[in-house]
C-alpha cells in the first residue's frame, strides 16, 4: 500500500491511499498471472497479460508487488473494492470503543451525593466502559488525604461486584484517583 502525501506548513495530510495498481499501470517486464479462481496461468509479460484481462473482461490487479516476479491477479475490481468496504464497515459497526469515564468527588461528600456518584459509575461499567475515580483536596484538605483514600476504598469495594481495580489509589498532585474495569464476565 502506498499513500500519496501533501506537504504544507510541515506537516503531511493523506490525500489518497493507491492499494493496488490495475491494467496499464502495471509496468512490470514479466509477471506471475493468477486466474479468477486462484489457479496459475504462469510467468508472462504484462501485456501478455492485459490481453488475457481484457479477452477475460476483467481488471488486471498487482497483489504482491514485492515478490519476484511480481504476483498479479485477474478480477473484477470494482465488486472487489466494493465488498472490502462492506467488510470493513462490519467491522467497524460490531467493534466497541472503550471510553474513560470520570467520577470526581471531594472528600467531604454527603452519603446522598456518594450514592448518586456510584450508581453513575455501576452503570458506566455495566456498559463496558473504564472509571477514573478522583478526588480533589482544596487548601487545608491536603493534610487529610488519608479521609480520600477511605472514600476511594469505600467507593471500590461498592464497586467490587460488577468492577475490578486496575489501579489503586494514587495521589497526582491535588488529585488522588483510582481507576476501575468492568469484570470480564460482565
Amino acid at each position: 500500500m502506498r499513500s500519496r502525501f501533501l506537504f504544507y506548513d510541515g506537516g503531511a495530510s493523506a490525500i489518497s491511499k493507491v492499494v493496488h495498481q490495475l491494467n496499464e499501470e502495471i509496468r512490470d517486464k514479466e509477471l506471475r498471472l493468477i486466474g479468477e479462481t486462484g489457479e496459475q496461468l504462469g510467468i508472462m509479460s504484462s501485456d501478455d497479460a492485459l490481453k488475457i484481462a481484457e479477452e477475460r473482461g476483467l481488471d488486471l490487479v498487482k497483489i504482491s508487488p514485492q515478490a519476484v516476479p511480481p504476483v498479479c491477479k485477474l478480477m473484477n475490481y470494482g465488486k472487489f473494492r466494493f465488498e472490502q468496504s462492506k467488510r470493513e464497515k462490519e467491522a467497524k459497526k460490531n467493534q466497541h470503543v472503550v471510553e474513560i469515564k470520570e467520577i470526581r468527588m471531594s472528600p467531604g461528600i454527603d452519603i446522598g451525593d456518594f450514592n448518586t456518584k456510584l450508581k453513575n459509575a455501576q452503570k458506566f461499567l455495566a456498559d463496558g466502559n473504564r472509571v477514573k475515580v478522583s478526588v480533589r483536596f482544596r487548601g487545608r484538605e491536603m493534610a487529610h488525604t488519608d479521609i480520600g483514600r477511605e472514600l476511594l476504598k469505600k467507593f471500590a469495594e461498592q464497586c467490587a461486584e460488577v468492577a475490578t481495580m486496575d489501579k489503586a489509589a494514587k495521589m497526582e498532585g491535588r488529585n488522588m484517583s483510582m481507576f476501575l474495569s468492568p469484570k470480564a464476565g460482565k
